[in-house]
């Protein structure tokens, strides 16, 4: 792959990232990594951070006896 196309790839997919849920942010942000490792590492303005989870997801204090 070209660098070009790389680099094009890369910051289309952290604008994807932008909009995303958390899992799917994270899966994003791990494909631009290795787009970015393709061209010699990211552009130095792209930092994009993750929103930190402080409590665990509501599904699982779920009582209705769902499995």
């Amino acid at each position: 792959m070209d660098e070009d196309f790389c680099r094009e790839q890369a910051q289309r997919l952290r604008a994807l990232a932008e909009r995303a849920d958390p899992f799917t942010r994270r899966r994003l942000l791990a494909l631009v990594s290795r787009y970015d490792a393709n061209v010699g590492g990211p552009p130095r303005d792209s930092k994009i951070e993750l929103p930190v989870r402080t409590a665990p997801p509501a599904s699982i204090f779920s009582v209705s006896g769902e499995a």
